[in-house]
């Protein structure tokens, strides 16, 4: 069995994994066979032999999906992921070799937190995405849909009478409905309910991302505008991007936590080579196991807060950073 393969049947095996040593091992692995992570390495000064611990690896500045094919081995890929953007931004690329692979590792992680995704409807408000195209947040949500075995319509658009019908359709069901939607999306029909209509079997998720549409806002500021619009007593989070194949979940206040095959470690503001585990806040890198074909060692443009269990909160984004989709609210 090549490395690949070993890699992966430890993820999708039963048996619980040393994360650490796991990850070393994919360190070494990508620091050979992905050209581009290997070149920047050199450029470092940095010769992967001596990498022996998580916080001594040099992590891949997240520009550089907007720049390169970030790809580990040769391969063609099955899909290709690209980030919201916006009309004066680049996309992110990110190459993956199994669309398979990437839905039953998000599977996983969901079910971990929520149970199966028979229990639900699984409902969609991801306007922007829908209409840019190439989103994994997409892929998953609809696999989700698909994975739920239920006869409803999962995506909508801006057609919220229907999607109130169908919501007031399953709760006469007596069956668990998720909504999932970009924040602007999910603010505007919360606009419109003001609380009037019932939501009590319904678990609202945001994804972050106002596109432009609405002015930003501070997480807290958010979730209780959805809160009231809603009627609920808790907005979930998921945290996700376009360049990772794992998630982190927040069932409420915005506290994150991350899948089974996502780490994350926090580097000084100043120094992004300062990593330290006992640093509390900082910027956020991310280990994404599941990042086997790419580069499993992301440095994003996100300013976080690492709780002791190993949970964290994103308190915003470095100052002249991209506005990127997937969940990241300015604090």
């Amino acid at each position: 069995m090549n490395f690949k393969a070993r890699h992966l049947s430890q993820l999708h095996g039963s048996q619980p994994f040393d994360f650490e040593a796991i990850a070393l091992e994919l360190f070494h692995y990508q620091a050979r066979y992905n050209a581009m992570y290997r070149a920047y390495l050199r450029h470092l000064g940095v010769d992967p032999k001596h990498i022996n611990c998580l916080e001594a690896i040099p992590f891949l500045p997240i520009e550089f999906f907007k720049t390169h094919d970030v790809k580990t081995g040769d391969f063609e890929p099955e899909v290709i992921f690209y980030s919201s953007g916006t009309t004066q931004t680049a996309r992110s690329r990110h190459l993956v070799s199994s669309l398979d692979g990437y839905k039953q590792i998000s599977q996983r992680i969901f079910e971990a937190f929520y149970g199966p995704l028979t229990d639900f409807v699984v409902l969609a408000l991801l306007p922007s995405y829908l209409e840019q195209g190439g989103s994994s947040l997409v892929a998953m949500v609809d696999h989700f849909v698909k994975q739920s075995g239920q006869q409803e319509e999962g995506f909508y658009l801006r057609n919220h009478e229907q999607l109130l019908h169908t919501v007031k359709d399953v709760q006469q069901k007596g069956k668990k409905i998720l909504l999932i939607g970009v924040s602007y999306a999910l603010l505007d029909w919360a606009d419109e309910l003001q609380g009037r209509e019932d939501f009590s079997h319904v678990t609202i998720m945001e994804t972050g991302g106002m596109k432009g549409r609405r002015r930003e806002m501070i997480r807290e500021e958010l979730h209780t505008c959805l809160k009231n619009g809603f009627g609920v007593k808790a907005i979930h989070s998921e945290y996700g991007m376009t360049e990772l194949l794992s998630q982190a979940y927040s069932q409420g206040n915005g506290i994150f936590k991350p899948g089974y095959t996502m780490q994350i470690l926090l580097r000084d503001l100043n120094d992004p080579f300062d990593i330290r585990p006992d640093m509390r806040s900082g910027g956020i890198n991310v280990v994404d196991l599941a990042n086997v074909d790419s580069c499993a060692f992301i440095e994003t443009k996100d300013i976080g807060r690492i709780k002791e269990n190993g949970s964290f909160e994103v308190l915003g984004r470095f100052d002249n950073s991209d506005i990127r989709g997937c969940n990241l609210l300015i604090a």
